[in-house]
């Protein structure tokens, strides 16, 4: 698989909506509005306290990990939606 991320649920939306990114290096930002908001223990612990943090888990070899230039291009989207919003 050439952009498998093994994500949960919330994880996993919260990266198609823009609301995740995960950069190139696989550092983890959340876009800066949410970093702001106050609502409770799940969106702390969820999201925002993995703000500036690396990947949990990348897999050893190089040719399963996700490609860089898919990565770089949905960081991008992400770069995006988050100047808009």
């Amino acid at each position: 698989m050439t952009n498998g991320l093994a994500m949960c649920k919330i994880h996993h939306a919260a990266f198609d909506h823009n609301f995740l990114g995960i950069r190139p290096d696989s550092v983890v930002e959340i876009r800066h509005d949410l970093l702001k908001e106050v609502d409770g223990p799940m969106l702390r612990h969820g999201l925002q306290e993995l703000h500036g943090r690396r990947l949990m888990k990348v897999p050893a070899h190089r040719r399963d990990r996700p490609k860089r230039e898919l990565l770089e291009t949905k960081y991008e989207e992400f770069k995006t939606a988050t100047a808009r919003d």
